[in-house]
């Protein structure tokens, strides 16, 4: 079982995160931002992982640190779990559509973290949600998870809609990337020997 457990405190978040890579899908999420805690349960439901995020940040403030916050200790918990990355397929993508929205992401655990992103959320929010930090989130994620994503959103209209997608498609497309690929258990997935 590849696990990770992370604890972050800073004067902004303090934060526990544990996350099972080979799990059931189980989310218990309670981030102090209700929009964040649904697109993280759908996250590990779709990605088959056992996620566990627990924080109390400055969201009197807004939920910029929250959300940043959680995705460092998410990158964190990937790159802990996968360790040396020996026996991974390496590569995941998944295209997903939710209602009108269409969204394609796609993953390397190269051991270079890099976002690509085309969103084009209409709307500033949802609900209390600032949409922008969407893509904060997954900077985060890819910066300490050291991993290359691409994220395009081909078609979409509603603004829960786009980043519920985003969250599904995600969580397919990291599992896809961080499952043993039986061909290859034991070799580091690069002709360099390392990622």
């Amino acid at each position: 079982m590849r696990t990770a457990n992370i604890r972050r405190r800073t004067a902004e978040t303090d934060i526990t995160l544990s996350l099972t890579i080979e799990g059931t899908g189980q989310g218990d999420i309670a981030t102090g931002c209700g929009f964040l805690d649904h697109m993280l349960t759908l996250f590990a439901r779709h990605g088959r992982f056992d996620l566990a995020v627990r924080c109390q940040g400055d969201t009197h403030i807004d939920d910029h640190h929250t959300v940043e916050d959680i995705g460092i200790c998410l990158g964190d918990a990937f790159a802990q779990a996968l360790g040396d990355k020996r026996g991974i397929t390496r590569y995941g993508s998944t295209l997903l559509p939710m209602d009108e929205a269409l969204i394609l992401t796609a993953a390397d655990f190269s051991g270079r973290g890099m976002l690509c992103c085309e969103l084009n959320i209409p709307t500033e929010k949802v609900g209390a949600f600032d949409t922008q930090l969407t893509e904060e989130f997954l900077l985060a994620l890819v910066r300490r998870s050291d991993m290359t994503l691409h994220v395009r959103q081909l078609a979409g209209k509603n603004s829960h809609h786009i980043i519920e997608g985003l969250f599904k498609s995600l969580g397919r497309t990291l599992a896809a990337a961080a499952a043993i690929d039986s061909r290859c258990a034991g070799e580091i997935p690069s002709t360099k020997g390392v990622l």
